[in-house]
């Protein structure tokens, strides 16, 4: 028996390789599905089940191409639905791989289809849940967002539910269980999920908030949905795609992979709808960019991010990526249902700058230059776009909070004449929010390089605890 965790850190997602007796199972797979079916001909094995654990609303799953590319049968559990061929499991049924064995156990809660599987080794030990979005390594799966597809599932009617499968199918499991869950910290999917990727069920009672014995239901909904914030508002989108289905991965990336010398990309942009997305670096996009175009680096929370600033996935996106990094790019945008890029820069942007065309820039300034300019500037504001729970925790006295997760409500604090100087934790977040800010016309924000990291190490600046109006709060 072989089990295998494949992690995604930019999606903080688990997918998982189980082989037995040259027959495979993969549990919740990314939608590239290459690397799967690498693996089975490394095994000389046969793909034989895609088990889903749900319906999923962070990122568009691989289930229809692998299937397609195997004819593995898609499995889901009770009140699964999708309009695609696919095995409707029973709670408790057994499926078999080689010679071990996936019990079913259908655990509503973080959605009415949620199941968790329970793996059945050779001798009849069970040694590993799979668990989905239900069970996390620190937290439980949220419980609000299948109510964004019926309305009548309210959060608190699935935590009740998510209460329920808990004590009653997963609590009484051995303690020696091995749990794989779908994701880990970085997700929107929970709100206190480890860094750590696996634990045993016995770690997990002593120390999940979530799992203790004496939690009566009304505490644990309370515990539960305090502190939620709204979820990305593509989290629905993507939840339809995966019920629904969805273009093939290839034909997604053969749409993406047109080349467009300078002349081209500007024929392109101008003629269409299309959003221009720059992957660089933060910095490195400051000192040079294609005018209106938006920075999402690529080496940050690219996806996540993507899906919380671009409301519409079927959005036409040209891009202007670091050279040879095009393909990685449309494969993380399609990860989450970004399925329309419709070409790419050829040469980056060394090649529009040489062509002549114009280009615009963000001014970026240390957190020293950052005093001396506040301190220079009295009517210069610093603008902190962290989350507001970030901001809560310790902040520049007199900043006010415009978290970049509601950029759309967060400019409403700010005003096009005055000058603002903007920063994030580490530099990232700050540069994005710029961006989208300056292709809308503000042209008043300055960069902090390096965030809120390189401000308090400084030591030029007075840290206060939370004691902005809650006004300004977003």
């Amino acid at each position: 028996m072989k089990i295998e965790q494949i992690y995604t850190g930019c999606l903080a997602q688990g997918a998982y390789y189980i082989m037995s007796e040259g027959e495979v199972a993969i549990i919740d797979p990314l939608r590239e599905v290459d690397a799967y079916l690498q693996k089975a001909l490394a095994d000389k094995a046969t793909i034989k089940y895609v088990l889903e654990t749900h319906f999923h609303a962070d990122f568009v799953s691989g289930h229809i191409d692998l299937a397609k590319k195997t004819g593995a049968t898609i499995v889901y559990g009770p009140n699964a639905a999708p309009a695609f061929d696919f095995y409707s499991a029973k709670d408790g049924e057994f499926i078999a791989i080689g010679k071990v064995k996936i019990k079913v156990i259908h655990t509503p809660g973080h959605t009415m289809e949620s199941t968790c599987y329970l793996l059945i080794d050779e001798t009849g030990k069970e040694v590993a849940l799979f668990s989905g979005d239900t069970l996390f390594i620190g937290d439980v799966g949220r419980p609000d967002l299948a109510q964004k597809v019926k309305a009548e599932l309210t959060q608190e009617i699935l935590a009740g539910y998510l209460y329920d499968s808990l004590r009653n199918k997963i609590m009484p499991l051995s303690n020696d269980i091995i749990i794989y869950p779908a994701h880990g910290a970085g997700s929107a999917c929970g709100k206190k999920m480890s860094k750590e990727t696996q634990d045993t069920l016995g770690s997990q009672k002593a120390t999940n908030y979530a799992l203790a014995p004496t939690m009566t239901k009304p505490e644990f909904i309370e515990a539960v949905l305090d502190g939620l914030v709204a979820p990305p508002g593509y989290f629905p989108l993507n939840v339809m795609m995966n019920i629904q289905g969805y273009d093939s991965i290839d034909t997604v990336l053969a749409r993406g992979q047109h080349a467009f010398a300078p002349d081209a990309f500007e024929a392109v942009a101008n003629e269409t709808n299309a959003l221009i997305i720059d992957t660089r670096d933060a910095q490195t996009f400051a000192k040079g960019f294609i005018p209106n175009s938006i920075n999402i680096g690529i080496d940050g929370s690219f996806a996540p991010w993507v899906g919380a600033m671009i409301p519409d996935i079927k959005q036409e996106i040209l891009l202007v990526t670091d050279e040879g990094r095009e393909l990685e790019v449309i494969t993380r945008l399609a990860r989450v249902g970004y399925d329309f890029t419709i070409g790419y820069l050829q040469a980056g942007f060394e090649a529009w700058k040489n062509a002549g065309k114009e280009t615009d820039q963000i001014i970026s300034i240390t957190a020293n230059e950052l005093a001396v300019e506040y301190e220079k500037k009295a009517d210069a504001i610093i603008l902190d776009v962290r989350k507001a729970s970030e901001f809560k925790s310790e902040h520049i006295k007199g900043a006010i909070n415009a978290p970049l997760d509601f950029i759309n409500n967060s400019m409403s604090v700010i005003d096009k004449e005055k000058k603002y100087l903007v920063h994030c934790a580490g530099g990232y977040r700050s540069m994005i929010f710029i961006s989208i800010l300056k292709a809308r016309g503000y042209d008043n924000l300055i960069d902090v390089k390096g965030g809120f990291k390189e401000i308090k190490e400084s030591g030029k600046f007075k840290i206060t605890e939370y004691h902005v109006p809650t006004s300004l709060l977003l």
